[in-house]
């Protein structure tokens, strides 16, 4: 599986293109929200012969879902996200004025709910679906076993973790998330995250101070 990384919209997010010897592609968590940043994108698919599947989403903050309709109405793709984030969906246009962003294109309803399926798949290349719910209550990490990679959306990035003060996230379960869903993937998996830099899992058991503090027992987050 290959990987193209951008870097979208005033929030810095994100935004991964996939594929594989096949040319199908997804786009996980399509943050793109001007003109120039649909071409960047467009340009990509285009130069490299992709042919875009779906639009997959760790979750449904709008920073994260602002490309979504740009690929719906260019490629015929479908938006896969879970559904316990519809709420973030309706909520999306008042939360872009919260933080003084004009609203660009937000999808209103998801198409292929990943609350209900395990896996997804394009070309010959399937990810499989983990619930990683803290950060918002929808939140999913998508694992590529063969090569050992997990997009982690906005529950774990290098050295920190996601909000939980915005709506629909709660630090008790994204920590059990982590902990519980994360790490015992193992220490090779690398992560990509929503923002930043990427990682891996045996890097953020080390020096991710809000994981080390839960491994050294100074804080519980079982119950």
């Amino acid at each position: 599986m290959e990987i193209k990384s951008f870097v979208f919209n005033p929030i810095q997010e994100n935004t991964y293109v996939l594929w594989d010897e096949t040319k199908e592609c997804v786009i996980v968590d399509a943050g793109n929200c001007s003109a120039r940043e649909d071409g960047a994108l467009a340009e990509f698919i285009a130069e490299n012969g992709l042919k875009p599947m779906m639009a997959i989403n760790t979750h449904c903050h709008f920073d994260h879902i602002f490309g979504v309709e740009f690929l719906r109405d260019n490629y015929g793709v479908k938006f896969a996200a879970s559904s316990a984030d519809n709420e973030l969906l309706r909520s999306a246009k008042e939360h872009c004025s919260m933080f003084g962003i004009e609203p660009y294109a937000l999808p209103e309803a998801i198409d292929i709910d990943l609350a209900s399926v395990e896996e997804v798949r394009f070309g010959n290349t399937v990810l499989r679906v983990i619930a990683t719910p803290g950060h918002s209550k929808g939140c999913v990490s998508l694992l590529h076993e063969e090569s050992k990679t997990l997009f982690t959306g906005d529950t774990l990035f290098r050295e920190s973790i996601g909000r939980t003060d915005l709506p629909g996230g709660d630090y008790p379960t994204i920590m059990r998330s982590i902990l519980g869903k994360i790490l015992p993937l193992g220490d090779e998996v690398t992560i990509y995250p929503g923002h930043g830099d990427k990682s891996n899992i045996g890097h953020e058991s080390l020096y991710n101070p809000f994981v080390v503090e839960a491994l050294n027992g100074e804080v519980n987050f079982s119950n």
